[in-house]
This record gives C-alpha cells, structure tokens and sequence, in this order.
C-alpha cells in the first residue's frame, strides 16, 4: 500500500468521486474543484484526442453538453491509490456510465494527482475505453 495519509486518501477519493456530481450536474464552472488549471486529459480512445488546460475542457464539455450519446449518469469506484513522488500521486479507478437507451459503458481512469493549495487535483487524467473485443 502507498504510504500516504488517511485525510490525504479521503481527500484524493473524494476529488475523483466529484467527477460524477460535476459532469452529471452540468456545472461546467466547477471542474477546477477537481482538475487543475494545467490538466492534460487523454480522450484518444474516444476519437476525442488530448485536450490541454481547463479551460479547453469547459469549452469541450459546453459543446458536447447536449450530445443525446452523452451519459445520463456518471459513477466512479474502485479508486484505488497506485504510487507517489512528493505531491504527486497516481491512481486507478473504474468509471461506470448509463445512458437515456438503458445501455451501460465502463472506463478505466489513469490519473495524476497534485497537491495543490487547495488541495488535490487531476493534473494528467487518461480514459481507456473497455469495449468487448471485436466491437468498436
């Protein structure tokens, strides 16, 4: 197990989890509680490349809002603390996603902590798409 505090822990638990209250809620203006200004988000396994920065994001998310193939509900679980290097951290975890057709997906979430002023923020986050084999 990764030596790092209990508080630090919850806190990094608790920073992955608000992914699923800020991109379900639409409340855009909130993504720099968990993701720092200088975010690098690797979106290559959804043909979405690699956005940089914050507020690239913001714009991305306010164009694809109201995308009817856009989850209704995200989940994040199995979070799980990998490494760390001073105030950094890598971690894992499982995304689950419904949709308005009853249809589910998963994701796997690579991401890289930093420990900033006011607190712990995604600084690299990469999403891996789990598909059935042979199916796009």
């Amino acid at each position: 197990m990764v030596d790092i505090s209990a508080a630090d822990r919850i806190a990094i638990h608790e920073t992955i989890a608000l992914h699923g209250h800020v991109a379900d809620d639409r409340d855009w203006d909130r993504w720099g509680e968990l993701y720092a200004d200088d975010l690098v988000l690797d979106l290559e396994d959804f043909g979405l490349g690699t956005i940089e920065g914050l507020a690239a994001l913001r714009e991305l998310a306010r164009t694809n809002q109201d995308d009817p193939a856009q989850p209704l509900g995200h989940h994040v679980t199995n979070i799980v603390v990998v490494a760390r290097d001073g105030d950094l951290v890598r971690a894992r975890s499982k995304g689950l996603s419904v949709h308005a057709d009853g249809t589910s997906g998963t994701v796997v979430y690579e991401d890289t902590l930093r420990r900033e002023p006011q607190g712990w923020r995604i600084c690299h986050r990469r999403i891996f798409a789990r598909r059935v084999p042979g199916r796009a």
